[in-house]
């Protein structure tokens, strides 16, 4: 009996902190702003760790984004239903849908069977997703301003309904939904991507100009082309395509129809220029008219007879991406905007805002930290980087130590294996979250493995993850892709692009494992910064690139294993054969639902 009342008494106590005290001002710990993805998914994890949070959206239903966009319905992420494997972790690798949670019920291939689904298939899965783990979210509230209160290091959170918020760390995971709109004489003609009619039948025998060059302009594009007479796409930017340059943001290959028709001379066409430099306006008889104030291109010229633009159109829609909201931050409270990417806030390496101390960004709007580099923009990458943030904040706010294990020393190059192979943090984040193993110079019998960290920040990770490496070496693992492994402007399908030479590791291109080696942890003022500003790993003592593979297994005892082995015996001066994988014996333990230690020779 007490038991019982004790499970009524836990949840009401919840309840009654989040009732409006007599000022009508609700007081939380964790404020996370947007219920979408990133949002659902650190409330699940804030849930799971107990603290006492809320999340806030505007909307009656969680993915409220998905509700309306993309405009034609289809997503690009893929939904990989089967890899041939039954572990997991592996297969996460390949699910760029699903959240983070111990509920198998909430693996999003459970919702769709389609490779590209359907939108309103992954509004259904965020809603399941926050009912059946019962993510606390206050639907229907929109957040009309967000003020850092300096007195208290509190934020007050003023909204459309009757009460307030008061919260000592806000989180904010609205990600990109403002569409981005040009300003030139004659914009205002223009029809957005956020409003233009759907139905291709009423883009019958128009001519139609679409300016932007993403995926939201060819996913347009590929729903009308069978209908118009023409399609025309001007961007100042060339097409790149996501296969040549491994950046999933770019374009992708199910919405870029119209190159074809463009390159096989089928009316469609491409043109590089600045629309911001465009005039546009209506004729008389009720078309559209283009210029460009000024073009060395002669092709471009408006007053050459050949002007690619000379005739008039039925249609200009602009589909040229979107930009962070920051209207709902009071000007002392507005976050600055990243100067590489000014559509995503700047942010620091632990995702906190650069210039509002206690205020936080995750999904979407963190991804200026790896812009055009890896994953951090989408499902299959953010929900690991959310997972990272609240490592941070759980280390910094209530003194809990990253996640990590200790194993014996002889399982160094086996675990080192098990992670390259399976995990899909790793994987996804790739050459931003990194495998971190410490060694003890003065107990050389155990390590410690600190999985899933901030590369940019492993020169803090006493501080930040509570495991110091004081007094030992660290060793640290990422997967990257080559310096030459392509980019918009090579051939993605020469003959060279890959290396079968263990000897020739150094030179792989796809995405194989690197790993640093430092005889003493690396501190913040080793980080060096490459062109773009972007904190990298510092210059370590010893680094080594296992061969890339075609399958991605990195399991062959020869090519793979035994140079591992042998580079990590050269750090450690130790012999770890005694431990060291049977490499025949990872292709099939990578059919299980288990990990692959069941290939350690001596796994006690």
């Amino acid at each position: 009996m007490e038991k019982g009342w004790l499970a009524v008494l836990v949840p009401l106590a919840a309840l009654v902190r989040m009732m409006p005290a007599a000022d009508n001002v609700l007081r939380f710990d964790y404020c996370v702003i947007g219920g979408g993805p990133a949002g659902l998914q650190m409330g699940h994890l804030l849930a799971e760790a107990g603290r006492h949070y809320v999340v806030i959206e505007k909307s009656n239903i969680s993915g409220s984004f998905f509700a309306r966009y993309p405009r034609h319905r289809r997503l690009i992420s893929i939904n990989k239903r089967s890899t041939g494997k039954r572990n997991r972790e592996f297969n996460f690798r390949h699910d760029w849908n699903s959240l983070l949670s111990k509920d198998p019920r909430l693996v999003f291939s459970s919702f769709s069977q389609e490779l590209f689904p359907q939108a309103q298939q992954m509004v259904q899965y965020l809603n399941e997703f926050q009912r059946l783990l019962h993510v606390r979210v206050r639907f229907n509230t929109l957040v009309t301003q967000i003020r850092r209160q300096h007195e208290t290091k509190t934020f007050l959170i003023s909204t459309n309904r009757d009460f307030s918020l008061q919260c000592r760390w806000v989180i904010v995971a609205t990600g990109l939904w403002l569409p981005n709109v040009p300003t030139f004489p004659g914009s205002e003609l223009l029809e957005m991507y956020d409003q233009v009619s759907v139905n291709p039948k009423e883009f019958h025998g128009q001519r139609v100009l679409i300016l932007g060059r993403g995926n939201s302009a060819f996913e347009t594009a590929n729903n009308i082309y069978g209908e118009t007479a023409l399609v025309h796409m001007v961007s100042r930017s060339r097409a790149r395509l996501a296969w040549s340059t491994h950046y999933v943001g770019d374009l992708r290959a199910v919405n870029n129809d119209l190159l074809d028709t463009y390159q096989l001379k089928s009316l469609d066409g491409l043109l590089e220029a600045d629309v911001r430099g465009m005039t546009l306006r209506r004729s008389r008889g009720g078309k559209l008219r283009v210029r460009f104030n000024s073009s060395l291109d002669l092709e471009l010229a408006s007053d050459a007879d050949s002007f690619a633009l000379r005739d008039a159109y039925d249609r200009v829609i602009a589909c040229l991406g979107f930009k962070f909201d920051d209207s709902i931050f009071h000007r002392s409270t507005r976050p600055a905007r990243c100067r590489l990417a000014s559509k995503y806030p700047a942010v620091k390496s632990n995702y906190e805002s650069e210039n509002v101390a206690g205020l936080f960004f995750a999904g979407t709007l963190a991804h200026s930290l790896d812009f055009r580099r890896s994953a951090g923009g989408f499902i299959h990458g953010f929900r690991y980087t959310v997972q990272a943030l609240h490592r941070l904040l759980e280390r910094k706010n209530h003194g809990v130590a990253w996640a990590s294990r200790r194993l014996p020393l002889r399982h160094l190059v086996n675990t080192l294996l098990v992670r390259v192979n399976q995990a899909a943090a790793t994987y996804q984040m790739f050459g931003q979250l990194a495998d971190v193993y410490l060694i003890r110079n003065n107990n050389k019998s155990e390590f410690t493995l600190v999985p899933e960290f901030p590369a940019a920040l492993v020169g803090r990770l006493g501080e930040l993850a509570g495991h110091s490496g004081a007094g030992g070496s660290v060793l640290v693992s990422l997967l990257e892709y080559g310096a030459d492994f392509s980019g918009p402007a090579k051939d993605t399908f020469r003959p060279d692009r890959a290396t079968g030479d263990p000897q020739e590791a150094h030179r792989s291109n796809f995405l194989h494992p690197v790993l640093y080696f430092y005889r003493q942890p690396p501190t913040e003022t080793d980080l060096l910064k490459d062109d773009h500003g972007t904190h990298l790993l510092p210059r370590p003592d010893k680094m080594h690139h296992v061969l890339e593979d075609f399958l991605t297994q990195w399991t062959a005892p020869t090519a793979h294993v035994l140079p591992l082995r042998r580079f990590l015996e050269s750090c450690l001066g130790r012999d770890l054969s005694s431990g060291s994988a049977r490499g025949d014996c990872f292709v099939s333990q990578l059919e299980s639902k288990t990990d692959l230690s069941a290939c350690f020779l001596d796994s006690k």
